[in-house]
């Protein structure tokens, strides 16, 4: 059966930020992963963790100015970058937690092979940092209709960057939601890129709301992870539709959001 978790940057928003530690484990969750926690002090944050019981999984690098969404794969926005990585390792180790999902930002069609060295680059040397902590990177393919010109769009590309890098901590964040924009073919696609897989994701297409509705069978998706041996987490990374707790039935089934 899936484990799953929360993104607190999408569910439990009718609490203050502090309080969603709180709100997440009372409706079953047991891990958690952040966005953007940098405002939040790190020792508080663990504190919060600790009292309720819960694993922090990830969070993302920087987005940059107004309008961008990371700069890892942006040509001369190196340093920026490597300052934003720096920032987002120190929270993650801070926090205790596991992975750090690095952005990797928009890029016009024409800078596009320059992106990919650039992106290549900035993370294998954030990799080598990484595995000083233990700590993994993700990098998560971003559908382009919600995303335009993000340079990392479809799973089989990530996983022909991570082959390139060659450091076996860097992964594949795979988003069920974006994947399913970008293609589908769901199972067969997330079979084959398991092995480079280091985090899941789901929302509802093409609604992005809770996962029982739309295009996408996630019972049977979740049947598959279990099949296929994926042991990690599932994190509910959607908009919920009114009030979170109100709309936590697709997650009976799984301990999530109390029982029938």
């Amino acid at each position: 059966m899936p484990r799953f978790a929360a993104n607190l940057a999408y569910l439990f928003t009718e609490y203050p930020d502090m309080e969603r530690f709180a709100a997440a484990a009372a409706a079953g969750f047991t891990a958690v992963e952040l966005r953007f926690p940098y405002d939040l002090p790190p020792t508080a944050v663990k504190a919060e963790l600790q009292r309720h019981g819960l694993a922090v999984l990830g969070l993302n690098t920087a987005s940059g100015r107004a309008g961008e969404f990371g700069l890892a794969a942006v040509p001369g926005r190196e340093r920026e970058f490597a300052a934003q990585f720096q920032q987002a390792l120190d929270y993650i180790v801070a926090i205790g937690g596991r992975a750090v999902h690095c952005l990797a930002g928009k890029v016009p069609p024409e800078q596009r092979p320059a992106a990919e060295r650039t992106f290549i680059s900035n993370l294998s040397a954030a990799a080598g940092k990484a595995a000083d902590k233990k700590i993994t990177l993700l990098i998560e393919p971003i559908n382009l209709r919600d995303r335009p010109d993000y340079f990392l769009s479809r799973p089989e590309q990530a996983a022909d960057i991570i082959q390139k890098i060659g450091q076996s901590n860097v992964r594949i964040q795979f988003d069920f939601y974006h994947a399913q924009i970008m293609g589908g073919d769901l199972i067969t696609r997330f079979q084959k890129h398991l092995p480079l897989v280091g985090h899941v994701q789901i929302a509802a297409v093409p609604s992005r709301h809770e996962p029982d509705e739309g295009e996408i069978n996630y019972p049977a998706i979740y049947a598959a992870l279990d099949a296929l041996g994926y042991a990690g987490f599932v994190a509910a990374e959607y908009t919920p539709r009114g009030r979170t707790e109100d709309g936590l039935g697709w997650g009976r089934a799984y301990g999530i959001g109390g029982t029938d």
